[in-house]
């Protein structure tokens, strides 16, 4: 977690419980992106799956290393190593920015291809919106939690937020059955709906440890769930269309 200051011990189970979200997130990575990136010499009928581009290996580093860096922030917050754990937050920042834009380009790279996104039938203009809005939710809950670093249960939740933002594209690869009948929720995709239940394990520690849920809890997870539930119907607008052509004609 870049640049947090703990002040004060916090609760009893409070630092092992962000640790082990922060196990849980790579977790949901590794599983999603396994066969295609992590494991794939192992998989080989798996790369039709993956990105042609050697662009995304680099991006896929970047995106492992954000999540080896939250684990090992939670593990010093953890053992006590506060100043180590400032230090590394430093290249913590440098590695959002980058990921921001890695995942921009990405994301212009992937809907300008003549087929568009890899596996996705939906038309990639449309869809742009998909990776566009998790790396915008990314940058704000980062920036909002370097902002707040001073406020450690502000800046441990901004952190973990982030995180499960970016998720969902790994969620979505997750090579189980319950991924592909209908949601059973509205308006929303089942490797969405997994996604906001990445955030139940957070609101019931909230709700046992302080009786009430966190303003960051609240509002963060309300804004997660609003953009996986607003983000399509935006792209459906002629508003939308005409930004997203204006921009894949820029990265190209």
């Amino acid at each position: 977690m870049p640049l947090v200051a703990t002040r004060g011990a916090g609760l009893p189970g409070e630092r092992a419980f962000f640790a082990a979200m922060s196990l849980v997130l790579l977790a949901a990575v590794v599983l999603g992106f396994g066969r295609t990136f992590f494991f794939s010499p192992w998989f080989p009928e798996a790369r039709r799956l993956a990105p042609p581009e050697s662009f995304f290996f680099y991006h896929g580093i970047a995106t492992a290393a954000w999540f080896a860096l939250l684990i090992a922030q939670a593990a010093l917050v953890a053992s006590g190593n506060v100043r180590r754990h400032r230090q590394l937050g430093r290249y913590g920042v440098v590695l959002a920015v980058l990921i921001v834009a890695l995942g921009v380009y990405g994301g212009l790279l992937a809907a300008g291809r003549p087929g568009g996104f890899t596996g996705v039938p939906v038309p990639p203009l449309q869809f742009l919106v998909v990776p566009l809005a998790a790396i915008a939710l990314f940058a704000v809950f980062v920036a909002l939690a370097i902002a707040r670093r001073s406020d450690p249960q502000s800046h441990k939740r901004y952190m973990l937020l982030a995180g499960i933002s970016m998720i969902e594209a790994a969620v979505a690869r997750w090579p189980f059955g319950f991924m592909e009948p209908p949601s059973p929720v509205p308006g929303m995709q089942v490797w969405e709906l997994v996604t906001c239940l990445f955030l139940v394990p957070l609101v019931l520690w909230d709700l046992a440890s302080r009786g009430r849920l966190h303003a960051v809890t609240l509002w963060g997870g309300l804004a997660l769930i609003a953009t996986l539930l607003l983000r399509l119907p935006l792209a459906s607008t002629e508003a939308w269309q005409e930004f997203a052509r204006w921009a894949v004609r820029l990265a190209g």
